[in-house]
């Protein structure tokens, strides 16, 4: 393939398991010092040393033969750029096997491959889907476990399926915090998802849920405090307000695409609606007057933990709050999760911070308004906002 150099892939490979054999672990127990000084509860930890990632790098035969020649009975996700196919290996091991389309050019294909590639290459989390290995003959492919409960999206939605129960719904939120937490806070380096949404949430046979989908990941390095990007890339009714206005980016504009999860798994409601009115803004009323049993999915029938929907509902108020500064990180919103009793008053805004973006979900909705797209689909709003500009 003329755009990728294949040594170059390899040398890559090669580096980062020695950065994993060399001291990784290592890393990541001394921030674990570090957090458990200031507090950080039980609970959080990371994958032990023993379930450090291994690569591979597959033969097209392999994958060909595998998704029985990338058949559309095995068509298991599609995106703006990629395909997402089952599979079987000859160990009888199910794959994931994300195809990247040809709509891209070979230097965007590339780039993003690269991208991709060294973001989740190196982490290694229960709740944060696992790089088995990639192709590069014949295309660029990535090889991923088989999630066999498909993402938190179907199962929540499906409505030919019976509804999610409470416990289950509980357990999905505190294990994707768990993952959430470990890009921001504990991994190599600090990791902007940018794209937390119920489909990008995959589960496994025990329901444990797994952050997928680094497409539009970015690092955040250490020295830096956000991203300035452009075109704003994302997915409507997920998008914080300073990103969908500015540009801006880091850790807490995962929170607040988190926030909108948790409303998600309370409610069992997708994040905008038919009418195009959002989760959030549905939302915010109720959590204002702490009508919280208002926002419980009906077709659980009142089945639910009452100290449980306290701190979820309580931890997605916060998460979605217009400004960010006021906004908790992923070890805080943990601590809301699974302590007993939660300090409200330390959450408290003072009068003059409470107010909101002025506009913003107008500014939203005119945006989303401009294109023919699905509420689920990831889009640039470049030029919408361009042209209003």
């Amino acid at each position: 393939m003329k755009y990728i150099r294949a040594n170059s892939l390899k040398r890559l490979f090669s580096l980062k398991r020695r950065s994993f054999e060399d001291g990784v672990v290592g890393n990541h127990r001394g921030i674990f010092e570090e957090e458990d000084k200031d507090g950080c509860k039980d609970g959080f930890e990371i994958a032990s040393a023993a379930q450090r990632p291994s690569w591979k790098c597959f033969s097209f035969e392999e994958i060909f033969v595998a998704t029985n020649a990338f058949s559309s009975e095995n068509l298991v996700g599609k995106g703006g750029y990629a395909e997402v196919y089952r599979g079987v290996l000859n160990d009888g091991e199910e794959i994931a096997v994300k195809r990247l389309t040809k709509t891209y050019s070979d230097e965007r294909k590339e780039k993003d491959f690269l991208t991709e590639i060294g973001t989740i290459g190196h982490v290694c989390h229960p709740n944060v889907l696992g790089l088995l290995g990639c192709c590069i003959d014949n295309g660029l492919f990535l090889i991923f476990q088989f999630s066999s409960l498909g993402s938190v999206a179907s199962r929540l939605h499906d409505a030919n399926s019976p509804p999610m129960d409470w416990k289950t719904r509980n357990k999905i939120a505190i294990g994707t915090a768990r993952g959430l937490h470990y890009l921001h806070k504990v991994c190599q380096r600090r990791i902007i998802h940018r794209d937390i949404k119920s489909s990008n949430i995959l589960l496994t046979a025990d329901f444990e849920p797994q952050i997928s989908d680094f497409g539009l990941a970015k690092w955040l390095p250490s020295q830096l405090t956000h991203h300035s990007i452009a075109p704003i890339e994302g997915t409507f009714g997920h998008l914080a307000p300073e990103y969908f206005m500015h540009g801006t980016v880091d850790e807490k504009t995962d929170v607040f695409a988190f926030g909108v999860f948790l409303l998600e798994i309370i409610s069992g409601r997708k994040p905008v609606d038919a009418s195009h009115q959002s989760l959030h803004c549905w939302a915010k009323p109720l959590l204002n007057r702490e009508e919280m049993e208002k926002l419980v999915d009906p077709r659980l029938g009142g089945s639910f933990d009452i100290s449980q929907l306290k701190r979820l509902t309580f931890a997605a108020s916060l998460c979605i709050r217009a400004s960010a500064a006021w906004r908790p990180t992923m070890t805080e919103v943990l601590e809301v999760l699974m302590e007993g009793e939660t300090d409200k008053e330390r959450w408290k805004m003072p009068e003059e911070e409470q107010e909101e973006f002025w506009g913003f979900e107008d500014l939203e909705y005119e945006c989303h308004s401009s294109f023919s797209v699905s509420p689920d689909d990831s889009i640039s709003t470049a030029s919408s906002l361009r042209e209003r500009n």
